[in-house]
């Protein structure tokens, strides 16, 4: 349960800082507002992805929030992740950044995992 609870908090709190930390204090610099006018999206789509990101990556950090709100801010990512993948294939083509959102998809999903262990042993104990 120990390897279980340390790799959950490895990679939640990765999720965090890439999501959740990393967006909220880089959000309003040009770099930030280029690459989203790069993807072909509308200036204000770059504010609503950082409140998204912050709300949920608080979601997932926060241990007092139900799990059923959890499911959801997973949920979120996943998709966005897929939608981040999908938008740079279709403008960057096949290049290394491409795949980065993979990446981090593969480390929520490991996050994900984790959770749903901890919180299925939790309940077993308790039975």
């Amino acid at each position: 349960m120990k390897k279980a609870k340390i790799i959950f908090w490895v990679t939640t709190t990765l999720i965090f800082l890439f999501e959740g930390l990393m967006p909220a204090l880089t959000s309003q610099t040009e770099m930030a507002k280029e690459g989203i006018r790069h993807l072909g999206y509308p200036d204000y789509m770059g504010t609503w992805l950082t409140v998204f990101k912050v709300v949920g990556a608080l979601v997932l950090i926060i241990p007092q929030v139900p799990a059923r709100v959890k499911e959801w801010a997973y949920a979120c990512f996943a998709v966005e992740f897929l939608f981040a993948f999908i938008s740079h294939l279709h403008v960057d083509g096949l290049v290394g950044d491409t795949f980065f959102p993979l990446l981090v998809l593969a480390v929520l999903i490991v996050s994900y995992v984790y959770f749903h262990r901890i919180n299925r042993f939790i309940i077993v104990t308790k039975a």
